[in-house]
C-alpha cells in the first residue's frame, strides 16, 4: 500500500497532472455541450458530437462534425470559446493563476506543475511567467478583437453587438490557434478581406510561437527599459523564430505554386470573375500560415491537389513553437534534428548549433518524440483506411494529421466519418495536445547514473 501511495505521488505530478486536468476540462465542457440550452434548436446533443466538440475546442484544434455556426446556441459557443481559453492557456496555468489571485503565492507542486506546461523554465519565476502569460495572451486577443469589431461593423455592415461578439469570438480562437469560426464555411467568405485574415494571421503567428519566447522577448525589453545587459536568445528561441521564418514563406510558395489555377482560382472573385493577383497571393499566404496548428481556412481544401495536401501535411507535423498554443512535433523537435542530421553529415563528434552544444540526451529526446508522433499517425491512419474505406488515403492521412497536430483544418469529412473513426480523432486530438510535451517532460525529469556501462558494438547502418 505505502509502495502505491509513492509512485502515484512520484508518477502523477507533475505530467500526469496536466493530462488528467485538460481530460477533467473536456468531460466538464462535453456535459455542458450535451445539455439542451447548448444546441440551437432547443434538444440534448450526441455524446459523441458532444465529446468531439469538447476534445477539439480543449485541445484546440478545430475540427467538427457539426456546424458551429448553426448547431450551437450563443450559450453553447460561448462554452466551446471558454475552453479554448481553458486549453490554450493550460489547466495548470489556470489553476496556478487561481492560486495567485487567492493566496498570492505558489507552491512548489504548483511551480512544478506551470513549469511541465512549458510556460516557464526557472521554477523561481514561476509566478512572474504565470502573470507574463494571462496578461499578454488577454491584451493581443483584446487588440485583435478590437481591430476585428471595427472590421465587421464598418467594412460588413454588422450592428455594433454582433460585430463585437464575433471579433472576441474569432480573436480568442485565432490567438489560441484553435481555428473555430462562427460561419458554415469558416473564413472562405473574406477570402477577398485582407483586413479580417491579415488580422486572424497575426493572431496566430503570435500564438504559435511560443510563450517561452514571447516571454524571452519581454525580459529582453524589460532588461533594456531597466538598463541592464541582455543576455543572448536561448536556442529555443532561435530555432522558433528562424523556423517560422522559414516555414512562412515555405507554405506560402507551396500553395501558391500548388494552386495558382486550382483552388485559389476559385476564392475571392467578385461578379464570377477570376480573383485577382493579390487576393490570390492574399490566400496562398494565409493558407500557408493556417497549417502551423491554426485551423482557420479561407480556401476549401477539399479542392487541394494531392500534392499540395501532402505539403500541407508536413508544415502541420512541424507545428509551431514549444509551450504554447500551437501543436505538431514542435519546431524545436525538428531543428534538433537537422541540427544532429548536419552534424553526423560533417562527422562531427558534437551536435553543435549557434554557437552552442546539443546533449545527447536532448538529441534522443527529439528522436523519441518523432518516433511516437509517426507512430501515432501511421497507426490512425490505418485504422480509418479501415474504418471508412469510401474515403481516399489523402484526406484520411489530411484528417489524422490535422487531428494529432491540434490544427483543425480538414477536407470536410470528419462529420461523415463513422463514430468509431471520430472517437480515434479524438484520442489523436488529446495525444497531440498533452502527449508530445508529457512526454518530452518525463524523457528530461528522468536521471539515472550508473556506476558502469558496456561494452560498445557498432552495427549496421543502411
Amino acid at each position: 500500500m505505502t509502495l502505491s501511495v509513492g509512485w502515484r505521488r512520484r508518477h502523477l505530478r507533475p505530467t500526469m497532472a496536466v493530462a488528467l486536468g485538460f481530460l477533467g476540462v473536456i468531460v466538464v465542457g462535453t456535459a455542458l455541450l450535451a445539455a439542451p440550452w447548448s444546441s440551437a434548436s432547443g434538444e440534448s446533443t450526441p455524446l459523441s458530437d458532444a465529446l468531439f466538440t469538447a476534445t477539439s475546442a480543449t485541445c484546440l484544434t478545430g475540427l467538427i462534425t457539426v456546424d458551429t455556426a448553426t448547431h450551437w446556441s450563443t450559450v453553447g459557443q460561448v462554452i466551446i470559446i471558454a475552453l479554448i481559453q481553458v486549453g490554450g492557456l493550460g489547466f495548470m496555468t489556470m489553476a496556478s493563476l487561481l492560486a495567485l489571485l487567492m493566496a498570492g503565492r505558489l507552491g512548489l507542486r504548483r511551480r512544478l506543475g506551470a513549469t511541465a506546461e512549458g510556460r516557464g523554465i526557472d521554477l523561481g519565476e514561476v509566478a512572474w511567467v504565470v502573470r507574463a502569460t494571462v496578461l499578454f495572451t488577454l491584451v493581443i486577443e483584446a487588440l485583435v478583437a478590437a481591430f476585428l469589431t471595427v472590421r465587421f461593423h464598418v467594412g460588413h455592415g454588422y450592428g455594433w453587438g454582433r460585430a463585437a461578439w464575433e471579433g472576441v469570438f474569432h480573436a480568442i480562437s485565432g490567438f489560441n490557434n484553435a481555428g473555430f469560426a462562427l460561419y458554415t464555411d469558416n473564413v472562405i467568405g473574406f477570402a477577398a478581406d485582407a483586413w479580417v485574415l491579415l488580422p486572424l494571421a497575426f493572431a496566430l503567428m503570435i500564438g504559435g510561437i511560443g510563450f517561452p519566447v514571447l516571454l524571452e522577448g519581454a525580459r529582453r525589453v524589460r532588461a533594456r527599459y531597466d538598463g541592464r545587459p541582455r543576455r543572448r536568445w536561448s536556442l529555443t528561441a532561435r530555432f522558433t523564430l528562424i523556423g517560422t521564418a522559414i516555414l512562412v514563406p515555405a507554405g506560402m510558395l507551396m500553395v501558391a505554386l500548388g494552386e495558382w489555377t486550382g483552388a485559389l482560382a476559385q476564392v475571392g472573385g467578385v461578379d464570377g470573375r477570376e480573383p485577382t493577383t493579390p487576393v490570390r497571393l492574399l490566400n496562398a499566404f494565409f493558407a500557408g500560415v493556417s497549417p502551423r496548428t491554426a485551423g482557420f481556412n479561407s480556401v476549401d481544401y477539399a479542392d487541394f491537389h494531392p500534392s499540395t495536401l501532402l505539403g500541407t501535411d508536413i508544415l502541420m507535423f512541424i507545428g509551431g513553437g514549444s509551450g504554447g498554443t500551437a501543436g505538431g512535433v514542435k519546431i524545436t523537435t525538428a531543428a534538433v534534428l537537422i541540427a544532429a542530421i548536419v552534424a553526423e553529415a560533417r562527422g562531427d563528434d558534437s551536435v553543435i548549433s549557434h554557437g552552442r552544444r546539443l546533449g545527447g540526451r536532448v538529441v534522443r529526446q527529439s528522436l523519441a518524440v518523432l518516433a511516437a508522433a509517426i507512430a501515432l499517425v501511421v497507426g490512425a491512419t490505418m485504422g480509418l483506411l479501415i474504418l471508412a474505406p469510401q474515403f481516399t488515403s489523402d484526406q484520411i492521412l489530411f484528417e489524422v494529421t490535422s487531428a494529432f497536430a491540434t490544427v483543425g483544418l480538414s477536407t470536410g469529412i470528419t462529420g461523415q466519418l463513422p463514430v468509431a473513426a471520430q472517437l480515434i480523432l479524438i484520442l489523436l486530438m488529446f495525444a497531440g495536445r498533452v502527449g508530445p510535451l508529457a512526454l518530452a517532460t518525463a524523457l528530461a525529469a528522468r536521471s539515472r547514473d550508473r556506476l558502469y556501462d558496456f561494452p560498445e558494438e557498432r552495427p549496421f547502418i543502411g
